[in-house]
């Protein structure tokens, strides 16, 4: 719904920080039972606290809150009987607390009621559980290296606390993933028997970083073997994906799928346990972007068939229909995320969802006839939807407010690029805006790069500067996502190239447009959109502020102190990195720029931050005359800005700078910034 309500979310910032957010979604087997993780800020606006909400799958009954706790819940899964299995680090009744948090455990919650209750807590905590048809659960906990077993490492954890040890010795890369360290503990897989009382049994052993953070198992109906995705190390600091069959009797191991060329992952084994589906992904080259695609290959080994290596889009998330005919997978297209239908017998791919959609957390229904997913748009928040496999779109009562109206409409943008490629961009504008009042622009660039303005996002809200009067362009250049392998590869180990004249062109279409101000413009972005933002203002100046977030700055240094570097220096070779570097257009520099980091930020590290700040700050010729720069610093965040308060301050102060150098108002600190 679209409204101009002066008293809405988007106007107040403390009310918007405040609105549920619906994440992630499970479907018990039988389909009665639909369950939805939502958060919401926790105690003192530390950070947001996430409850489970049971919602129902007929779209009858409101939802209702199943969980509450200060520390919070995330869904697991359910038993084959119903039992509502949870993961959360809230104190267990009966247990002394000691100074330590306690371990993220997993829980039981009965289906027909009860109080819930621990099931399982290794000390180093748990995720990823599966759950097969009989019963078997797997699920993934960080063990110490020198532990034999689960049971001996909290005793290894102990004597570590003990002797006031917080030292990681690394002998493999990498070291660091998004916001934490790795190590020293490793992830292992546990097996469980709900019959037995859970008790856990080490199925892999230390294994190093073959279980990274990024990797997924699946469970065959019989419960009688893991398929999981396992990292092997390569030369010269690199790593691949390959999938592994283990079996849970006797925790024997043997390759299904891997080799230099690709990385495999993501397997989800067909309800008749014959089968794997998984996605491959053909590495990227200094030359070559790489493409990914859907396969299956027999869990009893051999050649694996490609399905959707005809189907120029990139799959996300896949899940099998009852029959094993069909697996249902998201994927971006044209600023869109439908679900698609993919014939498993000859790889014909049919989109499901017609509408604006970015669809997410998916579950098939057991009666195969339709889907339940948590649906969002750039103009919609997440919400429980049901989709029939004809495409038909139910919004299911959820525990988010219904009448959410967003303060102005949401139109598209489009152009030709100098090479005569199709651009696109959604164009969000107020209420208010027209030929006789027309709006200031604001380029917001996403990040990635390989990307796409396809959803709704709460870190970069379009529609709190919309409640502002701006007018927000969200642009798929070069290297986007949703158009194409070809169109990736327009940009590929050229972003200041054709990702730079893109976002030029599709600006100056919207520019002229009657109800768009072109004289009061401002170019933001954070990630990669902050490397273009950076390089945007070494190349023009045609905008009257740059706000960059958490960018890239020396591209040298950066491709070596990432989290992930082995990537990165597949396309960043030396030639590129010196031709794409926008620290080596500083002098150019006239425009004021807001530059925001996060110290946590591992993925572009602080670094970054810091030295774009001292070129700024080394090029002020007068001492007496005030910088136009500023530089917004997060000493407890990461990559994004997760914590309540914090995003607050974030919005607040990206809004007094634009206000400044855009509407030409005095400058006015957040006052929260003291």
């Amino acid at each position: 719904m679209i409204t101009d309500d002066q008293d809405g979310p988007f106007h107040d910032l403390d009310a918007f920080v405040a609105l549920p957010r619906v994440e992630g979604l499970r479907l018990a087997p039988d389909g009665d039972r639909l369950v939805v993780e939502v958060a919401t800020p926790g105690r003192e606006n530390k950070g947001y606290v996430r409850a489970l909400w049971e919602v129902d799958p007929a779209g009858v009954r409101p939802a209702r809150q199943l969980t509450r706790s200060d520390e919070g819940e995330s869904v697991a899964a359910f038993t084959p009987g119903g039992d509502l299995l949870f993961i959360s680090s809230r104190p267990q009744p009966g247990v002394a607390a000691d100074d330590d948090k306690p371990p993220a455990s997993l829980w039981v919650q009965p289906a027909g009621g009860g109080d819930a209750r621990v099931v399982a807590s290794p000390p180093g905590g748990v995720r990823g559980v599966v759950v097969s048809a009989d019963g078997t659960v797997v699920l993934g906990s960080n063990v110490m290296p020198s532990a034999a077993a689960p049971d001996e490492d909290k005793g290894v954890r102990d004597e570590r606390k003990k002797a006031g040890v917080s030292a990681i010795l690394h002998e493999e890369y990498p070291v660091r993933y998004w916001d934490h360290d790795l190590g020293p503990h490793r992830t292992r897989l546990l097996i469980a028997d709900a019959g037995a009382g859970y008790e856990l049994r080490d199925l892999t052993g230390h294994a190093g970083l073959a279980l990274d953070d990024n990797s997924v198992w699946d469970l065959t109906p019989d419960g009688r073997t893991v398929v999981t995705m396992w990292t092997v190390a390569e030369p010269e600091g690199s790593q691949r994906q390959t999938l592994v069959a283990i079996d849970v009797a006797t925790g024997e191991r043997r390759d299904l799928v891997g080799d230099a060329g690709h990385d495999y992952g993501y397997p989800r084994v067909s309800p008749d346990g014959t089968q794997v589906a998984f996605i491959a992904e053909r590495r990227s080259t200094q030359e070559d972007p790489g493409d990914s695609w859907v396969a299956v290959i027999p869990l009893a080994g051999g050649v694996f068939r490609a399905l959707t290596d005809r189907w120029d889009r990139a799959p996300g998330q896949l899940r099998w229909t009852p029959d094993g005919t069909t697996l249902i997978t998201m994927a971006d297209d044209h600023g869109r995320t439908p679900l698609w239908r993919i014939d498993v017998a000859s790889g014909d791919v049919t989109r499901i969802t017609a509408d604006n959609g970015a669809y997410s957390s998916f579950e098939v229904a057991p009666d195969g006839r339709s889907v339940f997913a948590v649906r969002a748009a750039v103009d919609s928040p997440p919400a429980p939807v049901r989709v029939s496999l004809d495409g038909e779109i139910t919004v299911l009562p959820g525990p988010g407010p219904a009448d959410l109206r967003v303060p102005g409409q949401l139109t598209e943008v489009t152009a030709a690029a100098a090479d005569g490629t199709p651009l696109r961009a959604w164009l969000v504008l107020p209420a208010t805006a027209g030929p006789a009042s027309p709006a200031p622009l604001l380029l917001w660039v996403h990040g990635g790069p390989q990307s796409s303005w396809s959803g709704w996002t709460w870190r970069w809200n379009p529609w709190i500067a919309v409640a502002q009067g701006y007018a927000v362009l969200l642009p798929d250049p070069a290297l986007s996502t949703g158009y194409g392998t070809n169109f990736i590869r327009r940009g590929w180990g050229d972003w200041g190239g054709t990702p730079f004249t893109d976002l030029m062109t599709i600006t100056d279409a919207a520019e002229a447009r009657p109800d768009i101000d072109d004289s009061r413009t401002a170019a933001m972005g954070g990630s990669f959109g902050g490397y273009m933002a950076n390089w945007i203002a070494g190349h023009t100046d045609r905008f009257k502020a740059i706000v960059t977030h958490a960018s890239l700055w020396a591209l040298e240094p950066f491709a070596g102190t990432t989290d992930a570097s082995f990537y990165w220096v597949r396309e960043m070779t030396d030639e590129m990195t010196i031709a794409n570097s926008p620290h080596r257009f500083a002098d150019n520099i006239t425009t004021p720029m807001l530059v925001i980091h996060g110290d946590k930020d591992y993925r572009v590290p602080i670094g970054e931050g810091l030295r774009l700040w001292w070129s700024l700050m080394s090029r002020q010729s007068k001492a007496d005359e005030p910088t136009p720069h500023k530089f917004l610093y997060f000493p407890d965040e990461n990559h994004w800005i997760l914590k309540p308060g914090n995003a607050k301050v974030w919005y607040a102060t990206v809004l007094a700078f634009l206000a400044h150098h855009v509407r030409g108002d005095d400058w006015q600190r957040p006052h929260l910034l003291g």
